[in-house]
């Protein structure tokens, strides 16, 4: 795939992109969204579907209407109602997959589901102004807390005890906490997302500030391979969070640890070896390649990397390299008239996997909402 990026980023977004993923994802007659497309682009039909899917779609939607996109709105309580309603069992739990109908099929509560349940219900609220998407939320941090929490630190995976620990789901937990803030008196957001830029910092961390993945029950270091991967994508991911945190706590340490996320990720995407410049999917803590192929959420996190360092850092460099990147997202990824994207390519360029998976469209839509916000009419020129 070779597609020029848009002139006007802003339009394309709320003009080409989010209104043909309503019409793709949303069918008013059909609960929750579609989870993939096939290779020509067609929604795949099933009766199944995911939490994860359900909550980032409503996510999307709801900053959709935000941005002023025409049917958003429906298309965000359309998935709010799912949910909250066939997601959400009666026990006040959620199942990790279900039936159209709502009809369990996975029935452990998992945490990384939780950390986006978390986030769509706070964007809802914030496009809505309702309450009751807080309410829920209240009830799921309690869970959280009190049947998930680890005495190590951080929470368990699911209610299955699966292991390893993971970074991840604690990364997204921050992520909705700061969604939550910024629409919530409760002050438990804060403080929970302090806690877990705590945990990053004192068990994420090696001594060298890269950030591992897989970990043992107490925060040791995974044995075997999976303890030496280290995924550029959520080092830029984290700094971009870690400067909002600053933003919003006033903490200058987790600046300095987005500096380095940042710095350590950066020496990646210039590597000598890596001629695309694009953001590879798995290196060891040294910085050697471990899987060289290229999926398409690595890169979008390396753009709101570059967006943080021009808007918290004053970045020049990180703009020039921001309109860098994006042109080589959509040379290699993006369909520009379509809106549809190739998942991953290969190290040679070439596309790996042909469905494509719908929750990617959170990385795509937050991404480059976050170029539009931060610079002069999300223009890529």
């Amino acid at each position: 795939m070779s597609s020029p990026a848009p002139d006007d980023l802003r339009s394309w977004l709320t003009a080409t992109l989010l209104p043909g993923w309503i019409a793709r994802a949303f069918d008013p007659a059909r609960p929750g969204f579609i989870e993939y497309l096939g290779p020509d682009g067609t929604p795949e039909i099933s009766d199944l579907r995911t939490t994860l899917v359900t909550a980032r779609l409503t996510y999307v939607f709801s900053h959709a209407h935000l941005l002023g996109v025409p049917g958003a709105l429906a298309a965000a309580r359309h998935g709010f109602n799912f949910l909250t309603n066939a997601c959400r069992g009666a026990d006040g739990r959620f199942v990790h997959s279900c039936t159209v109908q709502g009809d369990a099929v996975d029935g452990r509560t998992d945490f990384y589901d939780l950390a986006f349940v978390l986030f769509a219900l706070g964007w809802f609220a914030k496009a809505t102004g309702e309450t009751a998407a807080l309410a829920i939320a209240g009830e799921v941090l309690d869970f959280l807390d009190g049947e998930l929490a680890d005495p190590a630190g951080g929470f368990r995976e699911d209610t299955l005890g699966t292991q390893p620990r993971r970074q991840n789901p604690h990364m997204h937990l921050l992520e909705a906490c700061h969604a939550l803030a910024a629409v919530s008196h409760d002050p438990r957001w804060l403080t929970t997302a302090d806690r877990l830029v705590h945990l990053m910092q004192e068990h994420m961390l090696d001594a060298d500030d890269t950030l591992g993945e897989f970990f043992g029950q107490d925060w040791e270091a995974f044995p075997g391979p999976r303890g030496l991967i280290r995924e550029p994508g959520h080092h830029f991911e984290w700094a971009w969070l870690l400067y909002h945190h600053e933003r919003l706590t006033g903490s200058s340490v987790a600046r300095e640890t987005a500096r380095k996320l940042h710095a350590f990720g950066q020496r990646r995407v210039d590597a000598p070896a890596n001629s695309s410049r694009l953001v590879v999917n798995e290196v060891d803590p040294a910085g050697r390649v471990l899987n060289g192929a290229a999926l398409l959420w690595p890169q979008t996190e390396y753009l709101k990397a570059l967006v943080a360092r021009i808007e918290f850092e004053g970045d020049a460099d990180a703009a020039a390299r921001l309109d860098r990147h994006l042109r080589l997202m959509f040379q290699h990824f993006v369909d520009r008239e379509s809106g549809i994207w190739v998942n991953q390519i290969d190290e040679r360029g070439r596309p790996i996997s042909e469905r494509v998976p719908v929750r990617v469209l959170y990385h795509l839509v937050l991404a480059l909402a976050e170029i539009c916000r931060v610079t002069t009419d999300g223009l890529a020129s």
